[in-house]
């Protein structure tokens, strides 16, 4: 009996114990689904977000659903409730007693919306609407001092005495797609990065604003179904600049609010230019403006008198191709009203100088063949800059300081990967928002400028112990010859229980745009999932950084320029060739897929590279740069007029004959930015050729394509098509 008791238990325990280990095992195999993607988000990193430090550099406000909260930054600690009640969005004062909160907001643009405001003060408890107009809103903002809040509505621009509840015009004549005064028209807010047009004095008693006259601007229409009246669609008419076509004129004005006195800038008798930025200096009497010419090689500037309304050249960076957008953003001037802080890429790589307000050269800050990407500001009480570099590698981003006067730098990051700091105005604390590829997210506060870790915010242990339940092939990265031999970064996902003696299908994943980087070392939130879900079906994903993309300095970046696609599409193809010598590399099935920018780069690889791709996927691509906006476009290729072969050359509609493989065509009908006729046109010129190929399009989507079940639609599209195709 006692032996027969000693089976069972053996036998018991024995079974038990496989169980737990096949169950184990079970766990850490499973594979991602789409539905873990793009439907239940299973793994979506937690973050620490909208954080808004408030001026004593230890507490930030907190927005949660009906209420507004004061956070200790040191304990976590909810100190203080500031508002309940209906919201959408908000601003503090500066003076953190009144809140501006946005109600009924409603999406235009990428960055524009309009919403009823409503304006809270702390000390009387009082909720009084903004305006009483009838009409919805557009960025609303206090003044400095807390006392007057300014907006747009209906293309004008207005002012709001907070103590009287008096509002006042600024301006009276904007109209709808012709005047818009102190908002940004399409093409500026998409390619500049701005919508709301105008800006606060330090002192708080003027206002500087952008006026548009759209007048000369052409219309594009898009139609939208599936409105009040179901048995027609809405015709949607909005100014969009195409390449070489006429932009609106800009004007730029100051309005004193004591006085009601408007005063305009002279800008010269050029009136094809961009003021891509306006900006306050410390002195209130003198306003910053950026001008750049209509080929965007020439940049000045200029420190304008409000009381004159006179532009005074300061400073002017020229190039042979292109001078890029974040030069006109690092514009810092020092309290002492002597100094200020701007970047240049005149040695090749981006850097930071110091000058005087007269345009004298002090020094330059950083020096080195490695990249700037971020010139944070100064704490000026200790004269230490903070900035973001690429000085490890084109694939990290890590933290500095150094001193005002060029010595003393430090990084202050360590851990290898991706670090987006987050500084509190006093630059006493930040944030540390860091991931790399094998790294989850996580948030920590520090102390500056020792780089002393306080807290972490956020480690994403739960998203760890989720990714433990799975099989991960995480990103390896190595390097490959472009087409000229030139050394190129990329990074591939193996298929799982990889087989080094097997031969694998390939999807190449591309963007490739002038100045973008998809290869760096951080965690990649939502298609790194889906290339799981692909290396679970036995393929292999990979992605290399062409020539003409970005973190590597200037001469890499802009051999593109006036010829976009070229070297682009040759470094892809010289990279599949590359694969296909491989030994674990099927040759006969490589495809490639992009989007936008990078599904104008799939389109030319599945025409221009037909003998070495047998597949590609295009969601919202341009198939003719003639098509897209003047900013970006011209930036890169010049205007159509004056370098027509760059347009026409490398277009994917001069091409559509030698399509040989799978070809699958996505776009978004109601994509205000890369329009639908993009790819009408293609598909045109494919069915004039005989060739035939995939297509769907997507109602109403815009150039996100997003919106309820649309992203899992479409990613099961996308794998049913490799699946069938490669």
């Amino acid at each position: 009996m006692k032996n027969f008791t000693h089976l069972v238990t053996t036998y018991v325990c024995l079974s038990v114990f496989l169980w737990v280990g096949t169950y184990s095992l079970s766990l850490a195999q499973k594979t991602v689904t789409l539905e873990d993607v793009w439907k239940d988000y299973t793994f979506s990193a937690k973050s620490v977000r909208g954080v808004r430090w408030m001026k004593d550099g230890q507490h930030y406000t907190k927005a949660d659903p009906g209420k507004i909260s004061k956070i200790d930054m040191l304990t976590g600690q909810e100190v203080e409730v500031l508002f309940t009640g209906e919201f959408d969005s908000y601003d503090l004062s500066a003076q953190e007693d009144k809140l501006l909160l946005a109600t009924q907001e409603e999406s235009i643009y990428r960055r524009s919306s309009k919403a009823f405001y409503k304006v809270y003060d702390k000390n009387i408890g009082s909720l009084q609407p903004l305006s009483q107009g009838a009409a919805k809103q557009m960025y609303a903002t206090f003044s400095p001092d807390g006392n007057f809040v300014a907006f747009v509505r209906e293309n004008n621009l207005f002012v709001t005495n907070l103590a009287t509840s008096e509002e006042k015009a600024i301006t009276t004549t904007g109209e709808q797609n012709k005047i818009i005064h102190g908002g940004a028209d399409w093409v500026y807010e998409e390619e500049f990065g701005f919508a709301q047009a105008f800006f606060w004095s330090p002192d708080s008693k003027r206002i500087a604003f952008y006026t548009f006259d759209e007048s000369q601007v052409k219309e594009f229409n898009m139609q939208m179904w599936g409105g009040k009246d179901l048995s027609y669609p809405n015709d949607y008419r909005f100014k969009y600049p195409k390449a070489g076509e006429d932009n609106a004129v800009v004007a730029i004005s100051v309005y004193d609010v004591p006085s009601g006195k408007t005063t305009a800038f002279d800008l010269g008798a050029d009136k094809d230019i961009y003021i891509p930025r306006v900006s306050w200096t410390q002195n209130s009497d003198v306003l910053a403006v950026r001008k750049l010419n209509r080929l965007q090689n020439e940049l000045t500037l200029y420190h304008a008198q409000v009381s004159t309304g006179v532009l005074q050249s300061v400073l002017t960076e020229k190039a042979n191709t292109y001078i890029d957008l974040e030069f006109c953003d690092d514009l810092i001037y020092l309290k002492d009203g002597k100094h200020f802080l701007s970047t240049s890429e005149k040695s090749g790589f981006k850097h930071i100088y110091l000058h005087t307000m007269d345009d004298k050269e002090v020094r330059p800050i950083t020096e080195g063949n490695w990249e700037v990407t971020l010139l944070i500001g100064i704490d000026e009480e200790k004269e230490v800059i903070y900035f973001v570099s690429h000085e490890v590698s084109p694939l990290e981003k890590q933290l500095y300081s150094i001193g005002l006067n060029g010595k003393n730098k430090t990084r202050l990051t360590q851990a290898e990967g991706v670090h987006n700091p987050n500084f509190s105005p006093s630059f006493r604390y930040y944030l540390d928002y860091h991931s790399a590829a094998q790294a989850v997210p996580t948030v920590s506060l520090y102390e500056a400028p020792s780089g002393k870790l306080l807290k972490v915010l956020e480690d994403n242990s739960a998203l760890k112990n989720k990714l433990a339940e799975y099989q991960i092939q995480y990103k390896e990265f190595f390097q490959v010859p472009a087409a000229d031999n030139t050394p190129l970064n990329g990074w591939m996902i193996k298929p799982l229980n990889f087989d080094p003696n097997q031969k694998y299908p390939v999807l190449m994943f591309v963007y490739g745009g002038p100045g973008s980087q998809q290869v760096v070392n951080s965690w990649e939130p939502s298609n790194f999932f889906w290339y799981q879900h692909l290396a679970s079906k036995g393929y292999l994903i990979v992605c290399v950084d062409n020539r003409g993309t970005g973190g590597r300095g200037a001469d890499f970046k802009k051999v593109t320029y006036a010829e976009m696609g070229k070297y682009e599409v040759a470094d892809q193809v010289a990279v599949a060739q590359y694969l296909q010598k491989q030994p674990y590399v099927d040759p006969a099935r490589i495809g490639i897929w992009g989007w936008s920018y990078g599904g104008y780069m799939s389109s030319l690889c599945i025409t221009l590279g037909a003998d070495v791709f047998k597949a590609a996927i295009a969601v919202a691509p341009v198939t003719n740069w003639r098509f897209y906006d003047t900013i970006y476009t011209e930036r890169f290729l010049k205007r159509p007029q004056d370098n027509p072969g760059g347009y026409d050359d490398f277009s994917p509609l001069s091409h559509a004959d030698k399509l040989k493989g799978n070809y699958l065509l996505v776009h978004g009908t109601g994509d205000d930015n890369v329009h639908f006729q993009n790819a009408v046109a293609m598909q045109d010129a494919l069915i004039k050729a005989g060739k035939q190929f995939q297509s769907f399009y997507y109602p109403n989507r815009n150039h996100g394509i997003y919106g309820g079940n649309t992203r899992l639609h479409l990613y099961q599209m996308m794998t049913n098509f490799l699946l069938n195709n490669l």
